[in-house]
This record gives C-alpha cells, sequence and structure tokens, in this order.
C-alpha cells in the first residue's frame, strides 16, 4: 500500500509540475518570505526550530496528493532533511503549490518531529499566508477571502502540540472538501 499511495502522489505531482509556476525558491529565499510575512515573523524569535518545504505540489481529482522536500533547522543550524507526503480523499480538482513552514515551540516538539515518520492528524491547520486573501487551510479543506494588501491578511498561526505551520501559496487552484493528513519522514544531515 505504500508503494501504491507514493507512486499515485508522484504521478499527481507530476502532473500538476506540467503547470507552469514560479521556479523553485532557494531554501534561505523562502526562509526570508516567511520572515517577512507578519503572521509568521515573530515565531522565528521563540521556536526552538522549524522545517521548511520550498515548494510542495499538490494535485488531485477525486484522489489527490501532494509532496515536497525539506530542510529541518535547529536554530538557525541546518540538522537534516525531511520530505512530506499526503494522500487526500473527497471532493478536489486541481494542482497548487505552496511553500510552507512548520514550527517547532519546543524540544518536545522538535523531537516528536524527526523522530522518523511524523504525521499530522486531520484536526492539525495551517494559516495561508498570501497577498491579498486572508484564509485557513486545514486537512478538512480550505476557506478564503479577499483582502487589499498582505499587511490586512488578519490569519494568525498557533501552535498545535507544540508545532505552528504555516503556507505561501506560489501558484495554482485547487478546489477541494477532502479529508488528509501529511506524513513526514526525517534524515538527520550526514545520512
Amino acid at each position: 500500500m505504500h508503494t501504491l499511495t507514493r507512486n499515485i502522489i508522484i504521478a499527481l505531482t507530476s502532473w500538476f509540475l506540467l503547470v507552469p509556476v514560479a521556479q523553485a525558491d532557494t531554501y534561505n529565499d523562502t526562509v526570508n518570505r516567511f520572515h517577512k510575512a507578519n503572521q509568521s515573523k515573530d515565531f522565528f524569535k521563540d521556536a526552538y526550530g522549524f522545517a521548511v518545504f520550498p515548494t510542495v505540489g499538490k494535485a488531485g481529482i477525486g484522489i489527490g496528493g501532494a509532496y515536497g522536500e525539506g530542510r529541518v533547522y535547529r536554530g538557525l543550524k541546518h540538522v537534516g532533511d525531511a520530505s512530506l507526503t499526503q494522500l487526500s480523499f473527497g471532493f478536489q480538482l486541481g494542482g497548487q503549490a505552496y511553500s510552507q513552514i512548520i514550527f517547532f515551540k519546543d524540544k518536545r516538539a522538535f523531537d516528536e518531529f524527526t523522530s522518523g515518520s511524523f504525521e499530522f492528524s486531520a484536526q492539525a491547520s495551517a494559516a495561508v499566508i498570501t497577498a491579498g486573501a486572508t484564509a485557513e487551510a486545514s486537512t478538512k479543506g480550505v476557506s478564503a477571502s479577499g483582502g487589499l494588501t498582505q499587511d490586512s491578511n488578519e490569519s494568525a498561526g498557533e501552535y498545535y502540540k507544540g508545532m505552528a505551520t504555516f503556507i505561501i501559496i506560489k501558484g495554482g487552484l485547487m478546489y477541494e472538501a477532502s479529508i488528509a493528513g501529511q506524513k513526514f519522514g526525517y534524515t538527520p544531515k550526514g545520512e
């Protein structure tokens, strides 16, 4: 089943990557974008560490998936690499690319994430940072409303079980009312 799930995600993500989107940001560029965003910038001050995924590709037609590769930092030190996979079921159509960051409030949350196979349940949510919109995304679906500027975005992330997640939409369009969860893999640097 794991191989089938991964193949579906890779196939859907590959299809979506045919849609023109901005080139993948470097890790530093992505971290800087989150550092400049009003909703996420304060988390850098007190977080024990964070994981950043410059580009996550997501696509779906009834069944969907997402995949991205990232880095994990303790403080500002790169300590390992991570992968993100997601499988979703329900009404969904389209494709999207986004950047994602997960802040770890403390060592316990960091250790839980870097245990090797961490999963966000359907209750976990992410604050979506987009210029001109306010939104909240969760593994239950997405809701959004328009705004005038990024500064008018009132969405604010909160820690859930020691982790706070933010997303910046890079391109694409996705309609969905689905149930999904994200699964993360972790490899320490140098292995």
